[in-house]
């Protein structure tokens, strides 16, 4: 009897690590928390920022998690009028990558597009990094933008508060907060 126990709590001790809860990545955490936003949309607003950045600071934000699937989250991006920017964060075999997509007014893909990174650390289930990848440093040599080659994005999630998008470097702190308590009603709000 004394043996059956054991090996009723040993299965039991070995079902619970077993379980997607228990052996989740901080990665696949953060996903999940992400994909709540589905389909919801949000207003901004600047939360640090340099003098380049004074028509943020005026201007209505708002951010639209509009296509959600289990390997990809795209989010756009308005900045008043200006709807050319678009998030993509795409599950990888060891992470997540996050790519920014910029649109001309005519349609057609911005040479500045798809730079972003893959997570080089496991960040946590509220907060994930992007460095700079090295498609992103050889876009922004060639486009004169150097001083981008050092970039590194994050996401962080305070679930049912805010959900706030990064760009850090040196000398430069860039960051937006977005309402997630308070949902816009319709999608362009």
């Amino acid at each position: 009897m004394k043996i059956f126990g054991i090996l009723m709590a040993l299965s039991a001790s070995a079902y619970a690590y077993a379980t997607p809860q228990a052996s989740a990545q901080p990665a696949d955490q953060f996903f999940t928390q992400m994909s709540t936003l589905c389909g919801k949309s949000f207003h901004g607003t600047l939360a640090a920022g340099d003098d380049s950045d004074a028509s943020f600071a005026t201007a209505k934000m708002q951010a639209h998690v509009r296509t959600c699937t289990d390997r990809e989250i795209q989010i756009s991006f308005d900045v008043g009028e200006d709807r050319s920017r678009t998030w993509i964060i795409t599950r990888t075999d060891s992470g997540l990558r996050l790519k920014h997509r910029h649109m001309l007014k005519n349609g057609t893909e911005d040479p500045v597009s798809q730079y972003g990174g893959d997570t080089a650390q496991v960040g946590t289930a509220m907060r994930q990094e992007f460095p700079v990848d090295a498609y992103s440093k050889a876009m922004f040599t060639k486009e004169g933008r150097t001083v981008s080659n050092t970039n590194v994005w994050a996401f962080e999630i305070a679930p049912g508060q805010t959900l706030t998008y990064e760009l850090a470097r040196p000398n430069r702190l860039f960051r937006v907060a977005f309402d997630v308590a308070n949902p816009v009603n319709g999608a362009s709000e």
